[in-house]
């Protein structure tokens, strides 16, 4: 498939580095050029062994203990799905646009990395009111609900409410499907889900078994209980999450496009960004490579200066999804064998009249990453006069929004350089697939790249599993609770 050129992605971690011979404060508080020079080797070191492990994977060789698991099958996934894996390609677009010409709603059951992709994609790429707009002005693409990573029961019911409980749906105003999102099949809340919403859908279908294999489409494991239960349905469209892609990496595979090519997001031009952001990785040195640039910027400011507390700054609504996404995927890969920075994600300018004030005035163990969007993707309101000037704001008449926006990150970034707390930033050319598919791709392999840095396994998520077997064990009676 012949690629697009990808306008890129700008991590900047300027106003971190500071010069030798400033004052000893504001050499504190930052990294340094010697820092920087030290850490190089090993980041590079620690890029080659990820491409190393890839390569291990691709070749089938025996995996050493000490790196299992070794899901390391999503960095060349983008590639893999634009040129070889063309036909599963296909077919999920195919699938997608079956299912939006066929009904108005789809419901997505998951959870995790089973469901916080499509999310951020949704929420980012979407019209942030889709689902009240009318299905001509959704390009004739059905609305969107997520379900199935909770056990809460107002919001279920809260859902079978809008899709209507018991009623044989005629008319595609009333039609709904179902994507179900899980590797083992075995995760309880997404297990839980599917058999409450099959029974609703199996009643909104009539009964009638060929129209309910139509309205569900799965993504699982080759060999799952999910895959056992949807073939025992007699549905058509399963898609395979491959063993070496784990959930939180999952994104770029059907997991993340089989939802986002539903809501008719361009899935092209989402893998395109990530295929540019892997040529940049495997080619670019430090200071030239966003994601080497920010592990070594994250990285030397937590051992350096105490920072563990990652805050992803988003500047805009529409990218609070991404920042929860991010949110795990650096969690689970990273919080292991008592490591691991704790991420935070925060709105602006909303969460600056909340934990704003801790940021600026709490304890220094923070660093602050601003996420940017360098041009709107609609014509900026512009602040008008008006003859009712008692807020006093005819003084900003012809101001639009984006630059009052602006004008906020800057005087917030300028009061955290004031008092010594610098600030990075990753600026995306536009809030779009392309930008959103570098941005994805970066920080997983971020993820990737830093827990090779610092010795722990990024891959696997035992303490996840602890919760799960407890709770089963508990709901089948095998464990007393305290």
């Amino acid at each position: 498939m012949v690629r697009r050129s990808i306008e890129p992605l700008i991590y900047d971690p300027s106003a971190v580095v500071v010069s030798s011979d400033a004052p000893a404060i504001v050499r504190q508080s930052g990294m340094s050029e010697e820092d920087l020079k030290w850490l190089a080797p090993r980041l590079i070191a620690a890029r080659q062994e990820v491409l190393s492990n890839l390569a291990l994977y691709e070749t089938g060789g025996p995996v050493p203990e000490e790196k299992k698991p070794l899901d390391a099958a999503f960095f060349d996934l983008p590639e893999r799905m634009l040129d070889e894996d063309e036909d599963v390609f296909e077919r999920i677009r195919a699938t997608a646009d079956r299912l939006a010409a066929e009904v108005d709603r789809v419901v997505v059951l998951g959870i995790g990395g089973s469901y916080m992709g499509a999310r951020a994609l949704f929420e980012a790429c979407c019209h942030p009111y889709h689902n009240e707009l009318t299905r001509q002005q959704r390009g004739g693409r059905p609305r969107i609900y997520f379900a199935g990573n909770n056990v809460d029961n107002e919001t279920v019911q809260g859902l079978l409410d809008i899709l209507g409980r018991e009623n044989a749906a005629d008319k595609i105003d009333d039609r709904w499907a179902v994507i179900v999102i899980s590797k083992s099949g075995e995760t309880l809340e997404t297990a839980v889900a599917f058999r409450v919403f099959l029974d609703a859908l199996r009643k909104s279908c009539g009964d009638n078994t060929e129209k309910l294999k139509r309205r569900i489409a799965a993504v699982t494991g080759e060999q799952s209980r999910l895959r056992d239960l949807v073939s025992a349905i007699g549905c058509k469209e399963i898609f395979t999450i491959h063993e070496g892609v784990g959930g939180r990496f999952s994104i770029l595979s059907a997991v993340g496009l089989l939802p986002a090519a539903v809501m008719g997001i361009d899935v092209v031009k989402l893998l395109e960004g990530a295929a540019t952001m892997n040529e940049r990785f495997r080619t670019a040195p430090p200071r030239e490579n966003p994601v080497l640039d920010y592990v070594g910027t994250t990285y030397l400011m937590e051992i350096r200066r105490g920072t563990n507390i990652r805050v992803l700054s988003t500047w805009g609504d529409k990218l609070e999804a991404v920042g929860l996404w991010y949110d795990q995927l650096l969690a689970e890969s990273l919080g292991k064998n008592g490591q691991g920075a704790t991420p935070i994600t925060a709105v602006n300018t909303r969460d600056l009249h909340s934990r704003g004030q801790q940021h600026q005035e709490g304890r220094r163990d923070k660093l602050i990453t601003n996420l940017i969007v360098e041009q709107p993707g609609r014509e900026p309101v512009r602040l008008e006069s008006s003859k009712w000037n008692q807020d006093q704001l005819n003084q900003l008449a012809g101001k639009t929004l984006p630059e009052i926006l602006n004008a906020a990150l800057l005087g917030t970034n300028q009061a955290y350089a004031d008092d010594h707390r610098p600030t990075a930033d990753i600026r995306l050319p536009r809030l779009d697939e392309a930008s959103l598919g570098q941005l994805f791709q970066m920080l997983m392999l971020a993820a990737v790249v830093e827990g090779r840095l610092i010795g722990v396994n990024p891959y696997g998520q035992p303490g996840v599993e602890i919760y799960k077997k407890n709770m089963n064990d508990i709901l089948r009676g095998k464990k007393r609770t305290k």
